[in-house]
């Protein structure tokens, strides 16, 4: 007759491979939301680099007077030092943008293509990581199951894109 083999001992390996396959889901999806966090701010920083660091920067207002295939372009009348008056500066065409109005602006370095500044630029250039922060608070509380986590980055989110609307 064979010994039975205490109940301990069965629930070993069990334990074992449950903690593994926990530590896989954790790690999966701490991976996905670090990169949609990583993508959100990868998007943002390449308008908000020139909204952010101004200095050295030319910056200026154009007054929109044309828009066709998805840009604005108008005059751009110079506010800093150094800073060039332009006959046409373009401006890519979108909610934040409308002809016949004028906007403080940034000169992109090393051309005639300008972005949006002052606290509507800030927050418009900040949109992508808005919705990457609502986009991977689904994936930390399903997949990471940190509730409170995912609504604190849910609820930055949602304020990001909420202060963008109104501001812009």
């Amino acid at each position: 007759m064979i010994p039975a083999m205490p109940a301990s001992a069965a629930a070993r390996p069990r334990q074992a491979s449950s903690a593994v396959l926990r530590f896989g889901r954790v790690a999966s999806m701490g991976t996905v939301a670090a990169l949609i966090l990583i993508a959100g701010v990868w998007a943002s920083w390449g308008t908000a680099q020139h909204v952010l660091l101004t200095k050295g920067r030319e910056r200026g207002t154009v007054e929109v007077t044309r828009c066709a295939d998805g840009s604005c372009s108008g005059p751009y009348s110079p506010v800093s030092a150094g800073s060039q008056p332009r006959e046409r500066v373009v401006i890519e065409d979108s909610v934040a943008v409308s002809k016949g109005r004028t906007y403080s602006v940034v000169v992109k370095p090393g051309g005639d293509e300008v972005v949006r500044s002052g606290p509507a630029g800030v927050l418009y250039a900040w949109v992508p990581l808005g919705g990457a922060l609502l986009l991977a608070s689904v994936v930390v509380a399903g997949g990471l199951r940190r509730t409170r986590v995912a609504w604190g980055m849910a609820g930055v989110g949602v304020g990001l894109l909420t202060a963008a609307f109104f501001a812009v």
